[in-house]
Parts: structure tokens; sequence; C-alpha cells
């Protein structure tokens, strides 16, 4: 059996990011795979979502260190620097968000803000029953189930290339190295 040490442990999600991240989680689950009806419960839900993804980007400017934008945010140099490393093979931890993965959560809350919003225009009288619009709403569903499944595999796999527990991270806020 392989011997684990520990060798480092940082708290890194503070509560409000870890609620937001599950609770989004669950209300993207619920309405794609059991409330995809449209009915008044999917919407109610939606709303929800939207309304999350809202005071998280507030929770971005004014939150705890690793929960603000500007410890993470996505730059083309930070985010080339960071596949240079990785294809370097140096996998060294971000404590938060590494750069591939604050332009996926940022493109994440872009997606859900952007299915509400197209929810949100099948209630008005002026999109009610318009095709092309339900066909829109649905496309983003699907692309927001996809990023959704590679940001879980993505988890996975930096997890094992850091040699971190990040979705562990994800659940008590402590990011831990071994």
């Amino acid at each position: 059996m392989k011997q684990v040490t520990k060798i480092d442990s940082h708290f890194v999600w503070d509560r409000f990011v870890r609620v937001f991240h599950w609770s989004l989680v669950s209300c993207v689950a619920f309405n794609y795979f059991f409330l995809h009806d449209g009915k008044t419960f999917h919407q109610w839900v939606g709303y929800l979502a939207v309304s999350m993804v809202v005071a998280r980007i507030v929770w971005g400017f004014i939150g705890s260190r690793y929960a603000r934008f500007s410890d993470f945010f996505p730059t083309p140099s930070r985010v080339a620097e960071h596949v240079r490393q990785v294809k370097m093979g140096n996998h060294s931890t971000s404590l938060g968000h590494n750069p591939i993965g604050a332009l996926m959560m940022l493109g994440l809350m872009t997606t859900v803000l952007a299915l509400g919003t197209t929810g949100w225009m099948q209630t008005l009288d002026a999109y009610w029953g318009e095709e092309w619009l339900q066909n829109l709403h649905r496309y983003i569903g699907n692309a927001l189930i996809g990023m959704a499944t590679l940001h879980a595999l993505a988890a996975i796999v930096m997890g094992r290339m850091e040699r971190t527990h990040l979705i562990k991270a994800m659940i008590t806020g402590v990011k831990e190295r071994w």
C-alpha cells in the first residue's frame, strides 16, 4: 500500500464560495436532468441559479482573498505561463484557481447567465413560442452540461497532476497537497 504524506495544507475557499459552487451544481443538475419541462419550478430554479451567479460576481470583488477575481483573473500572460509550465511537467499548485480553472469558472458563470437570459426571454410576449429561442436555450443548456463535465474531469486530472485534493477542497475549503 502506498504511503501518502500530507506536506502542505491551506484554507482556500470560504463558505460562500463552497455553498455557491454546490448549490449551483444542484440547480443545474435539477433543471437539466429532472425539471427540463420549462414549467414554473424550472423557471424559479433557473432564476435562483442566475441570482447565485450575480452574488458570486459581487463576492469576486468583496470576498475573501482566494474568492476575489484579482487573485486569479486569467490574463493572457497568466494563462500562457500556466500552459507553458504544465507542458514542461511543472505541476506546481495554485492556492486558488489556476488560470485555466479560472477561465472555466468564468465561462461556466457566463453560460449560466446566458441560459437564464434566454429562459427569461421565452416568458416575454415578444418571444413567446419562438422556436429559435427555445433551440438556443436548449443548446446553451447542453453546452453548460458539457462544460461542467469537462470542469469536473479537469478537477480530477489536475488534482492528480498537482497532487492535491481538489474535490475535497471544494467541500472543506482546505487545499491539501501530498
